[in-house]
């Protein structure tokens, strides 16, 4: 017979191992274009400002191979700066050019791929976006510093919790020639150095999004008006990427429909517009749609699908979704310094079991918990760590 204490463990066991039977979607293969994923938990571009000059260092290689250690299946970096001199607004965020900072990349794409983990770089350029300053993490810059001249659709721009305001004139013909020819030079780069594809930032609110956005893009040339002129700059930088890196070198491409200045902006208002987006983006070369929202959980038109999910069902390729997963409060907030418990992903998995989208990006919780797939795969969720600001001090 056995002991009540038995038992109780026993059926502590049970409960562990259905809770652990429940992930086992998240840790199915998954493919980008020719690459195999081993498993559908992504790693997203976080912005750390800690790479001294541009130059990621072994600092920044330890931090990613410890995500990678922690059982992601894919690795996406912090945003990285294009050879352009209008990209930048923050000289701590790494490049994706100069001999010094792609052999710091080269370095961090042997740790990461130590442990059988595939790397992407995300690919950016901030456009008319002046530099964000949030106490205790982005620091307004000295009274002399000058900025770099800024390049936009319409020379109009916005901050965090600012409006859209003018500064400065149009782009140039001339600008977005230069502009294509950075990111196709990023992405050559960025291959030669080891890196597995790329990422190109075209959301909340930067370069790419501001041309996809009416609120920030009044031309009237052909990069203007009509949502196909509109994203007729992405398109002809996907197309010169992969003309440059061939046809297997897997390209995403992040998007999102809110801006960090307008939580509440539209790009696309109906499935239509969405699909008469993402078409010319596969013909010019994207294998992979990464779909940010600030709550995954929300559906977009007004149905319960969401973006990722639309996304998905439009284009016929991959999409990541990725917004506050297992996080009760949300990013802009806790950059901010306020707390967030963890979540159950009961949703997630939910939401992944119907196919709506192929992977998640788990932000937050992998930085304070490198751990969170091993922690998720043996159903341990009574032991995911709870959000702590203080990571952000540090690349721990």
């Amino acid at each position: 017979m056995n002991s009540p204490t038995v038992t109780k463990l026993r059926d502590s066991e049970a409960a562990t191992l259905l809770s652990s039977a429940r992930t086992e979607k998240l840790f199915e293969p998954v493919q980008i274009g020719g690459l195999s994923l081993k498993n559908r938990i992504v790693m997203p571009p976080m912005t750390r400002t800690m790479a001294p000059g541009g130059v990621p260092g072994a600092a920044n290689a330890a931090y990613y191979r410890r995500r990678a250690k922690g059982g992601v299946g894919l690795v996406i970096t912090e945003g990285t700066w294009v050879p352009h001199e209008a990209g930048a607004n923050e000289e701590d965020v790494p490049r994706m050019y100069g001999t010094d900072a792609l052999q710091g990349w080269a370095d961090v794409v042997r740790e990461v791929h130590a442990e059988n983990v595939p790397i992407f770089s995300q690919l950016w350029h901030v456009g008319q976006m002046k530099q964000p300053v949030i106490e205790g993490l982005y620091a307004p810059k000295s009274t002399d510093h000058v900025p770099p001249r800024r390049v936009g659709p319409s020379g109009l721009f916005g901050g965090i919790g600012s409006t859209t305001t003018r500064d400065g004139a149009p782009a140039t013909l001339a600008d977005l020639d230069s502009i294509v020819e950075a990111f196709r030079t990023a992405a050559v780069n960025a291959q030669q150095v080891g890196f597995d594809g790329v990422e190109i930032h075209a959301a909340h609110g930067y370069l790419f999004d501001q041309f996809f956005w009416p609120g920030t893009n009044h031309r009237d040339d052909r990069y203007g008006g009509s949502l196909e002129n509109r994203m007729r700059l992405a398109v002809e930088t996907v197309a010169e990427m992969r003309r440059a890196t061939g046809p297997t070198f897997p390209i995403s491409l992040r998007i999102s429909q809110w801006k960090i200045q307008d939580f509440a902006a539209k790009n696309f208002n109906t499935p239509a517009e969405l699909e008469a987006f993402v078409g010319p983006l596969v013909e010019a070369g994207v294998d992979v749609f990464h779909c940010s929202q600030r709550r995954f959980w929300e559906g977009e038109f007004g149905s319960d699908r969401n973006l990722a999910a639309w996304t998905r069902k439009l284009s016929g390729k991959p999409a990541i979704s990725v917004g506050s997963v297992a996080m009760t409060g949300e990013h802009i907030d806790t950059l901010m310094g306020q707390s967030s418990n963890v979540a159950g992903i009961d949703h997630l998995l939910e939401m992944m079991e119907r196919g709506d989208f192929d992977l998640i990006a788990v932000g937050r919780g992998l930085l304070v918990d490198p751990d969170w797939p091993r922690k998720i795969r043996a159903g341990r969720l009574d032991q995911l760590l709870p959000w702590n600001p203080d990571v952000l001090k540090s690349l721990s």
